[in-house]
């Protein structure tokens, strides 16, 4: 099941990436203004977390969306070293430009799955997502005990 549900990310990546090219930004790019546009406000390693990246790394496209006007910083007004990540106009009208891609991409993957398959397997994802977010991971059984 593992190897199943992380070759399906692999492909759903891959097909997002090459869609992606035709907006002059890179798959992973499009991932976080997707993820800007879903928690505007969030801040670098929120979303160098969600990516699976470095912080640094995170900074380095972070710096490279703003260089295109895609994202821009602001200051977190609580806490004065942190920035702020929104996406500008043009971010938002790139993303809104690109989410059919998207969704034409989803539209595949399920074909041929009836409406009520298609709502069991989103449900069968959810509460897989939400047993392995359970904070009993064996990491933690390690440092706890």
């Amino acid at each position: 099941m593992a190897f199943l549900s992380s070759d399906i990310g692999r492909l759903f990546r891959k097909r997002f990436a090459a869609s992606a090219q035709h907006f002059g930004v890179t798959g992973p790019q499009w991932r976080m203004l997707a993820a800007i546009l879903r928690e505007p406000g969030t801040n670098q390693g929120a979303l160098a977390n969600w990516l699976e990246v470095e912080p640094i790394t995170a900074g380095r496209m972070i710096d490279r969306l703003e260089k295109m006007e895609l994202v821009e910083r602001r200051h977190d007004p609580s806490d004065r070293r942190c920035w702020c990540l929104h996406l500008t106009a043009k971010g938002e009208d790139l993303v809104r430009h690109m989410a059919p891609l998207a969704q034409q991409a989803i539209n595949e993957a399920v074909s041929g799955l009836s409406d009520e398959d298609h709502a069991l397997l989103l449900a069968l994802l959810e509460r897989v997502r939400s047993n392995l977010s359970n904070d009993a991971t064996p990491e933690a059984n390690l440092i706890h005990g």
